[in-house]
């Protein structure tokens, strides 16, 4: 899973998830366009994971529910990288509430980041991807989407549209020979301690002992130990006969079929 001179896209990289998989690609070697709203942050990280090496790591500002703007972040980057090799989709949010409480405002503002910001960069990626017949993407679903969560199904159900979305696109993209695929990750990141500061302290003690209970391996991952590793491997060669699927990196809590 060597990725030196390899051309990398993530989006979100200025926090959590995305952040490991920014300085996991630049710890393989790679090109890396770090795309995210927090410019602040973003190039912190990028100018982090660039000292720390061999790659190489460039921060551009976009929001990924921008269509104008999110393609000409992308054409930058690819110019400036010279191609692209693959998309790693983070960027995401969570916003808790009841089910019975959930507004038009929540629900347009989780569905534009978590579904329609997959399908822009989705787009945008293949878009540069398709003249070469080569590349990998790789979005972030959740288990959420498969297993219901208190005071999360508005976030859960985007999340099970961008497991539909990832099926239905490798049917489409796989005669380019792009690759579309997904990881659930259970780990600690900013958004999963926002979502367990959203319960209340019975509500926490309840969840923190369903989820001891039920992780096999006994833990919540970290994110660029556990995680970062398994993005990886799904966006380099090693995968390229494996597309259209939903790989859980969460310690054995669910299975996914």
């Amino acid at each position: 899973m060597q990725f030196e001179g390899k051309k990398i896209i993530v989006t979100g990289g200025s926090q959590g998830i995305g952040e490991a998989a920014v300085r996991e690609f630049a710890a393989r070697g790679a090109l890396v366009t770090s795309i995210d709203l927090n410019e602040e942050t973003g190039n912190a990280v990028a100018e982090s994971a660039t000292a720390e090496g061999p790659g190489k790591v460039t921060f551009i500002r976009g929001d990924v529910t921008d269509r104008a703007g999110i393609d000409k972040a992308f054409d930058t980057a690819a110019q400036q990288m010279g191609g692209l090799d693959a998309l790693i989709n983070i960027a995401g949010i969570q916003q808790s509430s009841f089910a019975a409480e959930i507004t038009d405002e929540l629900f347009d503002k989780i569905y534009r980041v978590n579904v329609l910001g997959t399908i822009i960069s989705n787009q945008a990626a293949y878009r540069l991807m398709k003249p070469n017949k080569s590349g990998s993407i790789v979005n972030v679903g959740s288990m959420a989407g498969f297993v219901p969560e208190l005071t999360n199904a508005a976030y859960g159900s985007s999340k099970a549209a961008v497991h539909a979305w990832v099926r239905g696109v490798s049917r489409e993209w796989g005669g380019d020979n792009i690759r579309v695929n997904a990881v659930l990750p259970y780990v600690n990141t900013p958004m999963f301690d926002k979502y367990r500061s959203s319960l209340s302290p019975d509500e926490l003690v309840a969840y923190d002992k369903s989820v001891a209970d039920a992780i096999p391996l006994g833990h919540v991952g970290n994110a660029r130990e556990d995680l970062a590793p398994a993005i990886a491997f799904l966006a380099s060669d090693d995968a390229r006969f494996i597309t259209g699927q939903l790989l859980p990196v969460d310690g054995g809590l669910a299975n996914v079929r």
